[in-house]
This record gives C-alpha cells, structure tokens and sequence, in this order.
C-alpha cells in the first residue's frame, strides 16, 4: 500500500485517534463514522483491496454518543482529510451504520463541497433531522425489510433493502458489495469536483 499508518486529528479538545489506509495515489477517501463496528471491519478491507483509501476511526472515545456532538466531530476530520498533502483534493465519502448513519447524513449535508457519496446502513437515519433534505451527495440506504422510512426525504437517496440485515455473513456480504459499489461510482479515482449548492 502507499499509505498504511496510524494518524492522530487534532480536534480542539479531543485529538481522535484513525488508521488512514491509501492504496494509491489518486484514490477516493471513505471514512468510517465510527470505526469499529462489525460492517466497517467487513467493508473496509474490501474498499482498500479495490483501490480505495479508506479511514477508519472511533468518533466516541468519551462516550458521547449524541447526534450533533458527533456529527461536530465528523465535520473535522472532513475538514481535516481536505487540508492535507495525502488527501486533499480527493473526493471524500461517508459510511455510517446505526446512529452512525445520522451522523454521516448530517455532515454531507453540512459539508456539501467536501462529501461526494454517502452510505448509510441501517436504520437510524432517522436521527440526521432536518438534515435529510439538505443532503446533496448521492446516498444509498441500505435498510432491512420494511424499514424504508425516510428515503423519501433525500434529494438523491436510493434505497437497497437487505432480508434480515444483520451481522450474518451473507447479509454482510450484500452491504459489502453495495457498498463497493455505490462508492466506486460516486467517489471512485477522480479527481475532486467543485460542487454547486
């Protein structure tokens, strides 16, 4: 890999601490909202065998798990990945699964120059408010069957519903492919776009 190393985000107050795996050169970055789930530890790795770069982080080493607080903390580490020589430039998507899906949905619509693409898994998308009709970037839910409640509210939102989402290896092998796919098509190797808003 070209980048494969530990960083450290200076936020004001709680500096987080993200593994940064770049593959090449010239490809999109994913964050992970948070990190440590059983879907990250499953796409992740994936995304970086396909050639894209991948950051993966905990958004609560305190605990905190409120929406806005941590979409606060999101928005930094987009911020972050912008300025920087490795990353800069690059078009940056979202991934977020549970309550981390509100967070992700919040910052896209926050930051509507930075993030390209977003998926949200599960769902809590539910959490991101208001937020949900001021997101632009191109977004896959991926909700379990009969959970498709607020699609209707995203200007660019597709829905993929997965039987018995769950942490089963088929079903995750479905959010996988999806998601491969969702982000290779909106992030991909190009480079960055301005975005109109």
């Amino acid at each position: 890999m070209f980048i494969d190393e530990d960083v450290r985000i200076p936020l004001e107050g709680l500096p987080l601490d993200a593994r940064l795996s770049m593959p090449t050169r010239g490809s999109g970055v994913v964050v992970f909202a948070h990190g440590g789930g059983s879907p990250d530890r499953h796409v992740a790795p994936t995304l970086q065998r396909e050639h894209l770069a991948t950051v993966l982080l905990d958004l609560r080493p305190d605990g905190d798990a409120d929406v806005p607080v941590l979409a606060g903390r999101l928005a930094a580490v987009v911020d972050w990945l912008s300025d920087q020589p490795t990353t800069g430039g690059h078009p940056i998507g979202l991934f977020g699964s549970g309550v981390d899906a509100a967070v992700a949905l919040v910052v896209a619509a926050e930051r509507p120059a930075a993030v390209h693409a977003v998926v949200a898994c599960g769902g809590r998308a539910d959490l991101a408010g208001d937020a949900l009709t001021r997101v632009l970037a191109p977004t896959l839910l991926i909700v379990g069957e009969g959970d498709d409640r607020v699609s209707h509210r995203l200007p660019s939102g597709q829905v993929e519903v997965v039987p018995r989402l769950s942490e089963e290896p088929e079903a995750l092998d479905q959010v996988t492919r999806s998601t491969a796919r969702w982000f290779h098509r909106h992030v991909g190797t190009a480079p960055a776009r301005p975005r109109t808003s």
